[in-house]
């Protein structure tokens, strides 16, 4: 170790023992221990990276000398503050000018080359062999708690090994939420998020993604979100809204609960259940590491969810209030009250719509918003009778659709038309003026039929 780099004094006496470090500006530095007995010294190299719960490219700051508690996106150089964290052995020294990426925590039981793991290291138990999205996810969503998120996951069907897990996930045969058991392929198993709490209105059969997610997602999205001061009207907001757009999906593929009661007219295979799946090793692949693909499988899923978590928070929440203030003056866009404007800008409508005009009792039903798109054109978009749904209100008029520019203005009468799909949810329009004449010629052509 080069002397300009570290720097040590040592007083030998009984009682005292003084430790100077000196280390230049982002140069890794190591502890040092001086010996009461000899003027020899012992060097302890850095323990390994913490790895974070939160996955993404962020860099974490150290906000006390025991732990990380926030992140963000600008490396400080010069802030020394939580340099170092306190265990029963001294103080024990890591660099705080290296960026650290987020990822799941997963620890291996078979990697000889970690540390020595506490005894006071908690387990999370899922079964081995070929894995599912819904055990993934919920190993994750555990590993997002604080005290989960040192935890190693043990995967096997062995049930001593089972039984000295802390928490067992989609294996085991028994959901006990006092025991922390959370299994669902039991033959007497039928609960849901609705059964678990009838002020939810899901009835489809949980996966053991579910049941993590119903009996700890409110303090996962508050570690996500980590807001300050801290709302539980946002967070189960969100919680809700993940639940009906992410995890119903999850639950219900595991558990074999088809969508509809109708041949599917073609077939989905890139949802994240497939992707998951897809990670598994083949059947001629005898070598893979099985563990390593599991950890994958968990940052793929665990990204998607927090990516929705932090979507909805921020984008998807601050559009209500844009559609609101949109439904409240929609009279002064047209009498009928049937057309919305949203302006300036875009952002995401049909669920909010759907939502407030249920929640007010708002009839007739708004039948087209106008906006503007990226170029600074408008469009003439269908309110769909679903948020999902690609059946319409009222369509755009039949003899419109597929047509383009002057042929398509010729035809409407409508000056300075640009295109109507040929499916009808959708028209645009240089101009306000064309978008809503669009619009309004569309309602009264419907009106007069």
């Amino acid at each position: 170790m080069s002397k300009n780099r570290l720097t040590c004094l040592f007083f030998t006496s009984r009682r005292l023992q003084s430790i100077f470090v000196s280390f230049l500006k982002r140069k890794p530095f190591f502890c040092v221990f001086a010996s009461t007995c000899s003027a020899s010294c012992r060097v302890e190299k850095p323990s390994a990276p913490i790895a974070s719960v939160f996955p993404g490219n962020l860099v974490v700051r150290p906000s006390s000398p025991f732990g990380f508690s926030k992140f963000y996106k600008k490396d400080r150089d010069r802030n020394f503050s939580g340099l170092f964290r306190r265990h029963s052995h001294g103080f024990q020294g890591f660099n705080t000018s290296e960026k650290r990426t987020m990822s799941a925590n997963n620890h291996s039981a078979k990697d000889e080359s970690e540390p020595k793991k506490s005894k006071m290291t908690k387990k999370i138990g899922t079964h081995n062999g070929t894995f599912h999205v819904d055990e993934a996810l919920a190993c994750f969503l555990l590993q997002l708690l604080p005290e989960y998120k040192d935890s190693t996951i043990v995967r096997t069907r062995d049930l001593s090994k089972l039984d000295e897990c802390d928490i067992v996930v989609d294996v085991g045969g028994v959901f006990d939420e006092k025991k922390l058991r959370f299994d669902h392929h039991q033959r007497n198993f039928n609960e849901s998020m609705n059964s678990l709490n009838p002020d939810y209105k899901w009835v489809t059969k949980l996966s053991s993604a579910g049941l993590v997610y119903y009996h700890f997602g409110h303090r996962i999205i508050e570690q996500i979100l980590q807001l300050e001061p801290k709302d539980p009207a946002i967070v189960d907001t969100i919680y809700r809204k993940v639940y009906e757009n992410f995890i119903e999906e999850i639950d219900g593929i595991d558990n074999g609960i088809n969508q509809t009661v109708e041949e599917p007219k073609y077939r989905i295979s890139t949802n994240i259940s497939k992707r998951v799946s897809h990670l598994n090793p083949s059947w001629n692949q005898p070598s893979a590491d099985e563990e390593e693909l599991f950890k994958k499988a968990m940052n793929l899923v665990g990204n998607e969810f927090v990516e929705r978590i932090v979507f909805y928070k921020e984008s998807w929440l601050p559009a209500r209030e844009k559609v609101l203030k949109a439904l409240e003056e929609r009279k002064t866009v047209d009498e009928s009250g049937e057309i919305l404007l949203l302006f300036p800008g875009h952002c995401p409508w049909k669920d909010h719509l759907l939502t407030i005009e249920e929640e007010q009792g708002i009839t007739p039903g708004i039948k087209y918003v106008l906006y503007t798109d990226q170029a600074g054109n408008w469009r003439v978009q269908c309110v769909p009778v679903h948020g999902e749904g690609f059946t319409n209100r009222l369509s755009l008029p039949e003899e419109w659709r597929g047509l383009r520019d002057d042929v398509l203005s010729e035809k409407s009468g409508i000056k300075d038309c640009i295109f109507v799909h040929a499916s009808g949810f959708i028209g645009g329009n240089k101009t306000y003026d064309g978008a809503l004449e669009m619009a309004r010629v569309a309602l009264k052509n419907k009106t007069e039929s």
